[in-house]
């Protein structure tokens, strides 16, 4: 038995992962038929049910920040899960724009828990080709490709060299994915960007488009592989 997730209906091995649990229940209404909730322990919703395509998916909060998502993401590889999509927010810098959706290419440690991962700082890990070009492919010119950067507690005060964001758990997604072999990549949500803050229909609007490209991404690349 998982250690954290008491799943009370099948886990799919496609997954979109959400730090905040009111996401997972709106991403679950919008992309599955009938969703049925496949987690509440730990305040950690969760939901599995088909898309509109036959397509089993699970949609699962990971809590906040890297450590949390990370046991997160070590239960449901234990519980079958083999591709995640991380759709969450970050802080863009110059030249990201409030509500933009950004693909990270590389997520580069900033601080203490990478080590956990045998990172130091300023280390990089790459999220997998293959779903990152099904991202791609599904958001077109919507999206912006660009490194970010992980925080544990407070993002930087300004960003390192060609970093276009900053969020707290797409490193630790990638690097836990790699160890448990899994395929991992994600879509970030420019939250906060030029001091401009995004409402929250907007980010809604926002997530809900990330989601669907989530699930359409993974779903390709299960028919590939």
């Amino acid at each position: 038995m998982p250690a954290r997730l008491r799943p009370t209906a099948p886990i799919a091995p496609d997954a979109i992962l959400v730090g905040d649990p009111g996401r997972a229940l709106l991403l679950a209404q919008e992309l599955l038929d009938k969703p049925k909730m496949s987690n509440h322990a730990r305040g950690l919703w969760g939901y599995s049910g088909a898309t509109a395509a036959g397509d089993a998916l699970t949609i699962q909060a990971t809590g906040m920040g890297g450590p949390s998502a990370a046991m997160v993401l070590t239960d449901l590889a234990e519980l079958g899960v083999e591709r995640a999509v991380r759709v969450g927010t970050c802080i863009g810098f110059e030249p990201a724009r409030p509500g933009e959706l950004l693909l990270p290419t590389e997520a580069i440690a900033a601080t203490g828990s990478a080590a956990a991962f045998g990172l130091a700082s300023g280390d990089s890990v790459q999220p997998d080709a293959s779903l990152l070009d099904g991202l791609t492919t599904e958001l077109g010119s919507e999206a912006r490709a660009c490194p970010v950067v992980s925080f544990d507690l407070l993002p930087p005060d300004r960003a390192p060299a060609d970093v276009v964001a900053a969020d707290m758990q797409t490193l630790a997604v990638f690097a836990r994915s790699r160890e448990l072999g899994l395929v991992a990549a994600a879509v970030l949500i420019a939250s906060e960007a030029d001091g401009k803050q995004l409402g929250d229909d907007e980010l809604e609007s926002s997530a809900k488009r990330a989601g669907q490209a989530a699930a359409n991404a993974l779903s390709k690349l299960q028919l590939e592989g």
